[in-house]
């Protein structure tokens, strides 16, 4: 697809982006060797960015979603953990979007927009006039959930990863549903189409004194793989069921030595049009909370 068109499709959608210039630009603190990291398998910060991403398109795409953050009667989660009403089975979300508990005195916390400074967000001149206009949304103890968001990595180790991705995201889906069927359940996924890439846990000593070991990955192999596996989560086009109801992938490039990071557009990256797109989830999402939730 050229790229002028594959541009014009995500005209709306500034999260993929967003993602990736911040891990370009933001390292983590050192390790106990003093080594830096774009992405760490035991920290939650490239969820938290994907999250607030996420959120970010939505809030701009959707003008329900939008009106209702602005009187109030939304707010969000982080981490928040539902529990399966049927199973007791229980799950902490990485993000939800929620009617604020009744009864209860708000815990101070940063709001949508604040967390630009915590989460070190690099965002571009564009991002922040559009950032500017929208409505912010404050944090706030969980009541009704209206959208739940589990967002996974996949950056080495494609092949051995596989299982326990889907289990972890699949028993998000159930858990979601199982605590609130009305509930938006989103899956999505950041999958590595780096040729190599220098693991945390593979490198446990002073990469300055010493040469980093590298995992080699065999693409496009690896990303095809992964894709495959998420594509075969289970989904669904109405309430009552089992499903996500909306999921998406974003394919980068980590090298994890600290250079730049970039989207992948060509395939096995999902193409524009395809059901994981990126622009395919914020659209269904912003379809289903419209048709769902249009009056608070």
């Amino acid at each position: 697809m050229p790229l002028f068109r594959f541009c014009a499709i995500l005209r709306d959608m500034y999260g993929p982006e967003i993602i990736v210039r911040t891990l370009s630009n933001r390292l983590s603190e050192p390790d106990r060797w003093g080594n830096l990291w774009q992405y760490h398998s035991r920290s939650d910060h490239h969820s938290k960015i994907a999250c607030w991403a996420l959120l970010f398109d939505l809030l701009n795409v959707c003008p329900t979603l939008a009106e209702h953050a602005r009187k109030g009667k939304i707010g969000y989660g982080i981490n928040h953990q539902m529990r399966d009403f049927a199973q007791n089975r229980k799950k902490d979300l990485d993000l939800v979007i929620c009617s604020p508990r009744t009864n209860e005195t708000p815990k101070p916390g940063l709001s949508f927009k604040e967390l630009v400074e915590r989460y070190d967000i690099d965002l571009s001149q564009e991002d922040k006039k559009v950032l500017g206009g929208l409505p912010d949304i404050a944090l706030t103890p969980v009541g009704s959930v209206y959208i739940a968001v589990e967002a996974k990595a996949c950056m080495t180790e494609h092949i051995k990863a596989l299982p326990r991705l889907y289990d972890e995201l699949n028993s998000s889906q159930l858990t979601i549903h199982g605590a609130a069927d009305q509930a938006i359940a989103i899956g999505f996924v950041l999958v590595n189409s780096a040729d190599e890439f220098l693991s945390p846990g593979n490198n446990k000593f002073d990469m300055k004194l010493t040469s980093a070991k590298v995992n080699a990955h065999r693409q496009p192999l690896c990303t095809e793989r992964v894709i495959g596996k998420v594509g075969e989560l289970p989904r669904r086009s109405r309430t009552g069921g089992d499903g996500f109801d909306a999921i998406g992938i974003t394919v980068v490039k980590l090298r994890n030595d600290g250079g730049r990071v970039s989207v992948t557009i060509t395939a096995p990256a999902p193409q524009p049009g395809d059901n994981l797109h990126y622009s395919q989830m914020i659209d269904r999402a912003k379809q289903l909370y419209s048709s769902r939730f249009p009056q608070l």
